[in-house]
Parts: structure tokens; C-alpha cells; sequence
């Protein structure tokens, strides 16, 4: 989970987004019909164009501030189209995404906090993007793997809960990790309703200003924190246990209705690396269970899983790139084995016994992973 909870404004109208403090209209005679240039700073998120035709649609973002950014293309209805998540000052990201037809936002997010500076755009024309079949069967693959992933964390989340509302302190420990691995495989598919993800996955410091950890904190890690640090249940906890259920069966049942595209599945994939990059290598995803190493398995599982679906076409159209793509999960699998003894379960190193060097390690291979892994929505995309 990222440090800040995903958007979650619902959208009046256009015109009144057009009109959002910080968002302006940039020209550029050069650009592509297709691209879309994007200029984020403290406090702009500048375009290149309003209106871009329908299909597959690059952004080039630039961060010209002075805060690590992230940039998001939305529905209407604030579910997210894609982003692009930890764009470092003074560097430059390109993501492709598939858009249909209709009126989105770009989204700037500085500091990855809040809901962002808005920028109102339109994807004209009426035809369908035209896929190699093989990335409808991908599609098709991902959506029955993403609804088995939710089916599978449901058993494993009531154990979790059960544990917690009979009190029993060991037991909800030995079940919290085991019931978060399929929102892990998974998340950027959570996270594209925007209005989930906050209710059970968000840290302390992630929630929004205003709200209130004492009222308005629940999921996961609100538990955790509970279990390993408070070292208590009480009854705040055992409401926590059966809202975690609530709102995770919200989730398996919408899971279904995600919009999910050969492009979304791409830049998921990177999406998931980014999570281990910012949440994981740095222990601060799991700070008081320190369960990290579980998450990152998780994340890479699911990043691979993607890329294996795409890997066909990819691989046509730029082999040099599945070559690097193969050698670089690989490694990272490799790497993280050094840290549990049976490489058939996820009892794993407790993250507070890996060392300096040892986490430089982990983040260097994330690293390698993740460069070439943002290309392969342009590479399903050609």
C-alpha cells in the first residue's frame, strides 16, 4: 500500500474540473496525436492537449518539482484507467495505456498525498483498440486469476478475524500474513476502484488530513498494529475484525467488474514492483509485524504472473526486452529464496533480522526488475 490512499473525490463535471486551482493547458505543435506530455510540479500538472484520439495513449510525464509524484489517469467515477506511481524530481516516466472512447482526468499527486491537481481531457472517436487475440485470452486469464486470488483470501482473512474476535493473540498473529497474500498478488486491480484499497490496506501515515486514526483507520494494518505493538485486543479490534470481512467480500464480489486491459496488466505489473520499492525493501509496509518479505513474494508473484500472460506478444515484438524481463525475475526469486528455508511456503525471514547490506541487495534487484517492466505495456501495445 502506497503511503497515501488512492483518490476518492467523485467528480461533479468536466467544466468544473477544467477550472481546478494548478491545472493548465500546455501546446505542443510536435506531439503525436497519441501522446500526451505531462508536466508536474508542486503545485501544476500541465498537458499538452485536452483532447487525444481513443486507443493506445502514451503519456510523457516530466516532474519538474521538487517532490517525488505520481500520475493517474481516471474515470469519471475516479476509478483509475492507470498510473504511475514514484516519478523522482527532475526525472522523466512514459506509460501506455489503453483508452477507450470518453471524458477521463489526469491526475498530478506531489508527494503522493492527497487527491491530486486535476486536469480535465477526452479520448475522441468511437472505434475499439484492435488486439492480437492472444491478449483477449491474457485478459480473459488475468480477470478468472484476479477473482481466484480474492476467493482464496476470503477463508484466510475469517481465520485471521477469528482469531482476533476470540482474542487470541498467537493465533491472529500466525493468520495475518497468510490472509493478505492475494490482496498482494493483486492490488492494482483493488486499488483501481479507489474507494477499497483506503478501508483495508492503508498505514497510519497514509491517511488523508482531517481524518481522525482513532475513528477512521481500519484494515489490515490497523490490526497489526494492535497485535504487535499494543499487544492487545479489545473490543474496538473485534468490530475492526468483521468490517476487514466486509469490506474484502466488497472486493471479491467487485472484483469481476474491473476494467482490465493487455495495458493495465502491464503497468500493474510495475505498479506491484513500485509497492515493493516504496512499502516493502524499506520495512515500512509491515512495521510492527515486519511480515515484509511475505508482501514482496506476494507482489512479485503477481507482477510475474501478468508479464507471463503477456510474454507471447511481447516477446514478438521485442524480444531483447522478455529476455531481460525473464533473467531479472529470476534473479529477484532467486535472492528472495535466500530468506526462507522451504521454497514451497512463505514462512519468511522476519524483516527486522535483514541487514543493511542485505536490503540494498533486495532493492538493487527490485530496481533491475522494474526499469525494464515499464516497458512492457509500449511492448504489447505495438
Amino acid at each position: 500500500m502506497r503511503p497515501a490512499s488512492p483518490v476518492s473525490v467523485v467528480i461533479a463535471a468536466a467544466a468544473a474540473l477544467t477550472a481546478v486551482t494548478g491545472c493548465t493547458e500546455k501546446s505542443n505543435a510536435k506531439d503525436g496525436d497519441h501522446v500526451v506530455h505531462v508536466t508536474a510540479t508542486d503545485d501544476k500538472c500541465e498537458v499538452s492537449k485536452k483532447e487525444f484520439p481513443a486507443g493506445h495513449v502514451e503519456l510523457a510525464v516530466e516532474n519538474k518539482g521538487s517532490k517525488v509524484t505520481e500520475v493517474y489517469v481516471l474515470f469519471p467515477d475516479d476509478r483509475v484507467v492507470t498510473e504511475r506511481e514514484n516519478i523522482g524530481p527532475g526525472t522523466k516516466q512514459r506509460v501506455t495505456a489503453e483508452v477507450k472512447a470518453g471524458e477521463y482526468q489526469i491526475a498530478c499527486k506531489p508527494g503522493m498525498k492527497g487527491k491530486g491537481i486535476r486536469q480535465a481531457v477526452k479520448a475522441t472517436g468511437g472505434k475499439a483498440v484492435k488486439r492480437d487475440p492472444r491478449l483477449d485470452e491474457a485478459v480473459a486469464a488475468y480477470r478468472a486469476y484476479t477473482q481466484e486470488q480474492a476467493d482464496g483470501t476470503l477463508p484466510k482473512a475469517e481465520t485471521f478475524a477469528r482469531a482476533v474476535k476470540d482474542g487470541d493473540l498467537d493465533a491472529a498473529k500466525k493468520a495475518y500474513a497468510p490472509s493478505r497474500i492475494g490482496w498482494e498478488r493483486t492490488e492494482p486491480v483493488a486499488e483501481s476502484f479507489g474507494d477499497i484499497d483506503p478501508k483495508v490496506d492503508v498505514r497510519e501515515d497514509g491517511l488523508e488530513a482531517g481524518q481522525d486514526p482513532a475513528k477512521d483507520w481500519t484494515g489490515w494494518h490497523r490490526l497489526e498494529k494492535a497485535l504487535w505493538q499494543d499487544k492487545k485486543i479489545g473490543d474496538r479490534e473485534k468490530e475492526l475484525a468483521d468490517r476487514l470481512i466486509t469490506d474484502l467480500k466488497d472486493w471479491q464480489e467487485r472484483v469481476g467488474k474491473a476494467d482490465i486491459t493487455p495495458t493495465s496488466m502491464a503497468n500493474g505489473a510495475k505498479e506491484l514492483l513500485d509497492e515493493v520499492a516504496t512499502g516493502k525493501v524499506t520495512g515500512e509496509e509491515e512495521r510492527y509485524s515486519h511480515t515484509d518479505l511475505v508482501d514482496f513474494k506476494a507482489n512479485v508473484e503477481g507482477a510475474q504472473k501478468s508479464y507471463e500472460l503477456l510474454k507471447p506478444v511481447a516477446q514478438e515484438n521485442d524480444k531483447a526486452l522478455t529476455t531481460e524481463l525473464d533473467k531479472q525475475f529470476a534473479t529477484l526469486n532467486t535472492l528472495l529464496d535466500k530468506y526462507r528455508p522451504d521454497t514451497t511456503s512463505y514462512d519468511f525471514t522476519s524483516y527486522d533480522k535483514v541487514g543493511k547490506a542485505d536490503r540494498k541487495e533486495l532493492s538493487d534487484a527490485v530496481n533491475a526488475l522494474a526499469e525494464p517492466l515499464s516497458k512492457l505495456a509500449a511492448a504489447v501495445a505495438k
